[in-house]
């Protein structure tokens, strides 16, 4: 018996050719030579006996999101484009080269108030100390697995959520990640404008128009201008692109390493010992007060670095292999270790050594010695602040940013206006207390970055099976496998929202716009990132799954097969 069917590889809702019949309309009847029809460009053949054979159905070209052929590859990839795949002549980062950047993310000033504020909410060290190490574990796992397509195909994570969200639809996760970037720019370029009004002197940061507030603005002008020349100065690295970022990195992680040891050594000798040290810091929480406390500041300590591990493959598209990214950044939760002890030591030796607690290592650092003293020790804070601000708040903006526009955007044009958008943010308001910093800010956005992450991890791993058509990812044709609904996936965005619409109410009564809320709400707020990613992860793959059977039904009623 013969078989015939149509096998069809991509497009199974494409209504059959009719089967030509002696009592068929003139134009449908055989011919006594083969006769080639199209449909919707796939050529067809219709053989002079009347069957319609086996065919495979071939997807035409795929057009490039941007239209330059003579900067395409042979496969349709575009070459001159700051999102290209990373070609292995560039790949050149060493698991020395990823520990390095870690080194410099994690030794900076946030890390220091974030160490500091779990003490000042009742924390033992200890137990500081140990919610962030463990934080860091449970991020380094999303982080590590969002590094492996990375680290494959070379692309960066705005090529990367076009999986997931589609070629039009990545411009929503990309755009969220680059504005909570742009925040973070803000906040640390003033926290380093802040090392540099400590440098100024005495007499003029005592004038009578330096401590004044400019009303409209809500800081001092001196102090704003210190801002600028920090936001300037590292304009200049940051318009090197990704080779001066990867060599500030490797040359500076050392640097850190030794003004950071020398910080604990100098609270060593002036407190008299650890023990005094950290004797000064117990707890002061019952059982109940610690886990009603814990959960939130676990969830804040993640959402520290939930941003990187969602566009850590901006990074990992430059290493040399897997091993590499992951032996790199296998260190982080030893990094943030020590650097949370040191931080939570030093805090707590000040109140021994100046007779008060100073949680600022700015005001802290300028007050250790004289003037050369002073001097070495801001610019190891300068260094800290730009190493940390450079990679993690500004290569992932700008690629967004280019992604939104790759013919008008370059990666220089969008860390400008990553910049730019720095200021608008208005950091000195966002510092403006621990609390708003911790439970506003960083607990805030997770309930964004939580389900992008679940949702390009679910689609690479669940849905994709590690498998993705490089090309198919640079293409707006409507036929490709990454277009889906003219340029989104339904699926991605209702399992997007869902995510982020369970933290709302509890972001608002957080704020003040609501003065009561549901205790559940509460709770999904100070657990955002967990409720974000879980619920999202799982419930697009739950869209594919019901997407995929209904195809196959669909393929099944469509294509009848004859024996």
């Amino acid at each position: 018996m013969e078989s015939s069917c149509l096998r069809l590889h991509r497009f199974p809702r494409r209504p059959l050719l009719p089967t030509p019949s002696t009592t068929a309309p003139n134009h449908l009847r055989p011919h006594s030579h083969p006769l080639t029809l199209k449909h919707h460009a796939f050529p067809a053949t219709i053989t002079p006996s009347g069957h319609l054979p086996s065919l495979r159905l071939r997807r035409p070209p795929l057009s490039p999101i941007s239209p330059k052929s003579s900067d395409m590859d042979d496969g349709g990839i575009p070459t001159d484009s700051d999102l290209a795949p990373t070609p292995p002549s560039q790949r050149t980062f060493s698991a020395w080269d990823m520990a390095s950047l870690w080194v410099g993310l994690v030794v900076g000033v946030p890390s220091y108030y974030l160490a500091g504020s779990l003490v000042d909410l009742g924390m033992a060290w200890w137990q500081g100390v140990a919610t962030v190490v463990l934080a860091n574990f449970i991020v380094l796992v999303p982080l590590v697995l969002t590094a492996v397509p990375g680290t494959k195909y070379g692309i960066p994570f705005p090529v990367l959520a076009r999986s997931a969200f589609g070629v039009r639809g990545a411009h929503v996760p990309t755009l969220l990640r680059a504005l909570v970037g742009c925040g973070w720019y803000g906040i640390e370029t003033w926290i380093g404008g802040e090392a540099v009004f400590l440098l100024l002197p005495p007499s003029l940061k005592a004038s009578s128009s330096a401590p004044s507030q400019v009303p409209w603005l809500g800081t001092s002008a001196l102090e704003f201008s210190c801002f600028m020349a920090f936001w300037l100065a590292q304009m200049g690295i940051v318009w090197r692109g990704m080779d001066g970022i990867r060599e500030l990195e490797k040359y500076s992680a050392p640097i850190l390493i030794v003004l950071t040891s020398s910080l604990l050594c100098w609270a060593y000798v002036k407190a008299g010992g650890f023990g005094r040290m950290l004797s000064l810091s117990s707890s002061r929480l019952s059982s109940a007060e610690f886990w009603s406390i814990f959960f939130p500041s676990l969830t804040a300590n993640i959402s520290f670095w939930a941003t990187l591990a969602v566009n850590i493959p901006d990074f990992t598209r430059y290493a040399r292999s897997q091993k590499d990214q992951i032996l790199g950044q296998a260190g982080l939760p030893l990094f943030m270790g020590i650097f949370t002890f040191v931080g939570l030591a030093v805090t707590s030796s000040t109140e021994a050594i100046f007779g008060r607690v100073i949680s600022d290592p700015i005001h802290l650092l300028g007050r250790i010695g004289g003037f050369s003293t002073t001097l070495v020790a801001i610019l190891g804070i300068s260094l800290a602040t730009i190493t940390t601000n450079i990679a993690a708040n500004v290569v992932a903006p700008a690629n967004a940013l280019v992604n939104l526009s790759p013919t008008m955007l370059t990666f220089r044009r969008g860390a400008l206006l990553t910049a730019l958008l720095g200021i608008a943010f208005q950091p000195w308001r966002l510092l403006s207390s621990s609390e708003s910093f911790v439970y506003t800010w960083l607990l805030g956005y997770s309930a964004l970055m939580g389900p992008i992450g679940g949702i390009i991890l679910a689609d690479y791993y669940l849905v994709k099976g590690t498998n993705l058509e490089v090309s198919a990812l640079y293409s707006k044709n409507p036929r490709g496998p990454y277009y889906y609904c003219k340029g989104f996936n339904i699926a991605a965005m209702v399992a997007l929202s869902a995510g982020i619409l369970p933290i709302i109410p509890g972001f608002l009564h957080k704020v003040g716009i609501l003065s009561h809320t549901s205790e559940a709400f509460v709770i999904a707020y100070n657990n955002a990132w967990f409720v974000s990613f879980f619920l999202s992860g799982i419930l697009y793959w739950l869209l594919c799954q019901l997407g995929s059977r209904r195809d196959a039904r669909h393929t099944e009623t469509l294509i009848p097969t004859s024996e």
